[in-house]
Parts: C-alpha cells; sequence; structure tokens
C-alpha cells in the first residue's frame, strides 16, 4: 500500500534547502555555525510525506555564487560524463548524483541558472518554475525576488512528478502574485500531443548563434527543425532587446539581495572564511548601492514589459541552454577555486530572463558535441505556463531518438548481482 509514487524513491538535497537534522552549510565550512536547522523546507516535507528516501545533501557552488561547481572546502563535484570537467552549478552536486545513476531525482535552487546550467552539462533535465509556484521557504535565500526551488532527474516524466509533489506557493505569495492553479499536461494523452502544433517558438537567431561551439546551436536547430517538421510547431523570429540592461539588473537584484543577508556575519570575520572567487564577488556586491537596486528594479520593469509583448506572438522561447558544453577543470582551480568570466559568460549566456523576470524554463537534452558532451535546450514560457513547458519538452524528448550515451561515471542501482 504505497503512501504515494515516490514511496521508496531516492531523491538528494542541495545543501542550501534544509532537510532536518542536517546541517545547511551551503557550501561553505561556516554557515551551519550561524544558521541552526530546526526543520525541513516546505518543498523537503512535502516530499517526506510522499514516502520520499533521502539520500543525503548534494555539494554546490559555495553560496550558489559560481557556474562551474567549482568547491576547494568539500571537493569539487565532476562530470560524470567526463570528470576532469565541471558539471555546471551551482547545483552541482543534484545534477551529478543524477546522471550517474545513484538518484531518481534531487532538488536543487536557481537565482541565476543554477538548475538548468547543470542539467544542461550533465544530459539531465532541470525545471526552473513560474518565480513563487513553489514554496521557497527553508533554503538559505528565501528572502530574494530570482531564486525558487525545482527538481532535477533523469527524464521530463520524473520532473514532472518531483514538480507535482513540491507545487503550491506560500499565502503571501498566493495575494501578492496571483498565480493560476496548478495544470499537469497528461504525457499518454494524443490529444496534448495534437495540440503542439499550435504553438509559436520564438528564436532570436543572433542570440541563438552566439555560442563557443556551432555544435550546441546545430543540434538544437536540428531539434526545432524536427519539432516543425513532426508536430507543425510554427517558428517565429523574434528580437529581445536590452539584454546587456537585463544581465546588470539581475547581477544588482541577485547580488543586492544576497549579501542583504551576509553583511553581519561577514562583518563578524565569517568572511575570511570564504573561497577566494566568493570573496571577489562579496567585494563585487557590497559596492552596489540601493540606488544602483532601485534602478535595477525599474529596469526589471522595462524588461517585463518587452518580453510579455513577445509572449504575445509566440508561446515558448527557445534557446541553448548554455552557450558552451562542460569545460575542463584547471588542476589549480581544485585547491583555490577560480575566476573565468569567459566560462560565466558562455554559461549564463541564455539564463538570466527566466530569474530576473520570474519566467518558468526547462533545460532538456538534445544530443552531444564531438567530445561526446550533452547539449541541452531552454524552453522559456509565460508566467504560470509550467503545463505548456512540461508538455513540449516531453515531445522533444520522445524526439531525440539517438540512444542517450551513458555517462562514464554510471551506477545501475537496480542491477542485481
Amino acid at each position: 500500500s504505497p503512501i504515494s509514487i515516490l514511496d521508496g524513491i531516492f531523491i538528494a538535497i542541495k545543501d542550501d534547502i534544509d532537510l532536518y537534522p542536517h546541517p545547511s552549510k551551503g557550501g561553505t565550512t561556516w554557515m551551519h555555525e550561524v544558521r541552526p536547522v530546526e526543520e525541513d523546507a516546505v518543498s523537503v516535507s512535502r516530499l517526506r510525506c510522499c514516502g520520499v528516501i533521502f539520500v543525503g545533501k548534494a555539494n554546490m557552488h559555495e553560496f550558489g555564487m559560481g557556474t562551474t561547481g567549482n568547491n576547494p572546502n568539500y571537493g569539487t563535484t565532476r562530470n560524470p560524463h567526463a570528470l576532469d570537467r565541471y558539471t555546471g552549478g551551482s547545483s552541482s552536486g543534484p545534477a551529478a548524483i543524477v546522471a550517474s545513476g545513484l538518484c531518481s531525482a534531487a532538488l536543487g535552487t536557481d537565482g541565476g541558472g543554477s538548475i538548468r546550467i547543470p542539467s544542461s552539462l550533465c544530459g539531465v533535465v532541470g525545471l526552473k518554475t513560474t518565480y513563487g509556484r513553489t514554496n521557497i521557504r527553508g533554503s538559505l535565500y528565501d528572502y530574494g525576488t530570482v531564486e525558487i526551488i525545482g527538481p532535477i532527474a533523469s527524464s521530463v516524466e520524473d520532473v514532472m512528478l518531483v514538480y507535482a509533489a513540491i507545487l503550491g506557493s506560500n499565502p503571501a505569495d498566493r495575494i501578492s502574485l496571483n498565480p493560476s492553479p496548478p495544470c499537469l499536461p497528461n504525457l499518454s494523452s494524443c490529444d496534448g500531443a495534437d495540440a503542439l502544433g499550435s504553438l509559436r517558438l520564438g528564436k532570436y537567431t543572433a542570440w541563438f548563434n552566439d555560442v563557443q561551439s556551432t555544435d550546441v546551436s546545430d543540434t538544437c536547430e536540428d531539434m526545432l527543425n524536427l519539432l516543425s517538421k513532426t508536430h507543425g510547431c510554427e517558428m517565429v523570429e523574434i528580437v529581445i532587446p536590452e539584454m546587456q540592461e537585463m544581465r546588470t539588473a539581475h547581477l544588482l537584484s541577485i547580488g543586492s539581495e544576497f549579501i542583504q543577508s551576509l553583511i553581519p556575519d561577514i562583518e563578524d570575520g565569517k568572511g575570511v572564511r570564504l573561497n577566494y572567487d566568493s570573496r571577489t564577488n562579496v567585494a563585487l556586491f557590497r559596492s552596489f548601492s540601493a540606488s544602483d537596486y532601485i534602478a535595477a528594479q525599474c529596469l526589471r520593469r522595462r524588461l517585463m514589459y518587452h518580453h510579455m509583448e513577445i509572449f504575445r506572438k509566440v508561446d515558448v522561447i527557445v534557446t541553448p541552454t548554455t552557450g558552451m558544453t562542460a569545460p575542463k577543470i584547471p588542476s589549480g582551480a581544485l585547491s583555490y577555486g577560480e575566476t573565468n568570466l569567459q566560462v560565466t559568460g558562455y554559461l549564463m549566456r541564455f539564463i538570466v530572463a527566466a530569474n530576473l523576470l520570474g519566467f518558468p524554463a526547462i533545460s532538456i537534452p538534445v544530443g552531444y558535441d564531438k567530445q561526446g558532451l550533452p547539449i541541452g535546450l531552454q524552453l522559456i514560457g509565460r508566467p504560470w505556463g509550467e503545463a505548456t513547458l512540461l508538455r513540449l519538452a516531453s515531445a522533444v524528448e520522445e524526439l531525440y531518438a539517438k540512444p542517450k550515451k551513458r555517462p562514464a561515471s554510471f551506477y545501475d542501482v537496480l542491477k542485481t548481482k
């Protein structure tokens, strides 16, 4: 008599989400000293009620302030497809543990691509929900306006099952954001598949092709052509304005909100216990003023107007998830960390709109580059449009006819001796 379909399923929890009685260190050596864990995060509590078996806390980039997953404190998580390469971050542990077969799913957080980037680089599925669709209470950053808690899993259906278990806003969000009722697609229904033909997919070609390797853009392009040919989805050329301003507004927003809560601990001497790349980010964030933050929110409102105008013409915006596949780990970075803004730029190139403007987005694996490294396709939807994204993502998954490459580091936990 199972409690739910998730009863007995192994799930890992990122180290910035509370899983009582285990500490939430956020990838640091000291956060648990100033912030004790007294109860489960809301999302964890909902999974616990479903009978989930929690295998533990998963590694992450320190404080989530990086895109690679590098962490000298506890060891840098390795990409299961190539152990000399990064997983992407900051949800490095959750993506790697799912890709390696150890867990069916994991919970991560996404304030600047932290679910979608590692999902893309590790060849798994990662969902960033609409801001306010899931309850973020019980994470280290549950006071901000850009971050959500969401699922990472090996398939769209598994992502949907975990999403269904954790969804539900907190009362304050329901009042202020007025979310539409949650809706889940019936993936086995032919009617839903037929409805894909009415979808208009927006593609900004100049941006779409702004990648390090044409393997990324060509692979994603092939999938879009297949979607059009198979399901009749209409491709619509769009232009997304003021992208540099959008990146600046996102940095100012997430940086100001992060540092606001951390200043007391930094001034209490904890700042010197951060990694060098984290200290660099803290110094940058502390230079932001209240005027800078207000200007960013004015830009945010303007950018929301631009994007909602785009969503009058299209149903979904499509991009590669990242502008590059998994980068190599420099040997010196394992001990001291690193700051590589060129890599950060490629990894975050298509990411920030969903965080700054609160849109839902999902990354689905669609192939591999010439080195056998995974490539992800990103779908960005209207606010509260998770059902459409999940339906379309499932179609993408079905169309990818080639067999998925088993990672070099893989454990079949169901295999019997």
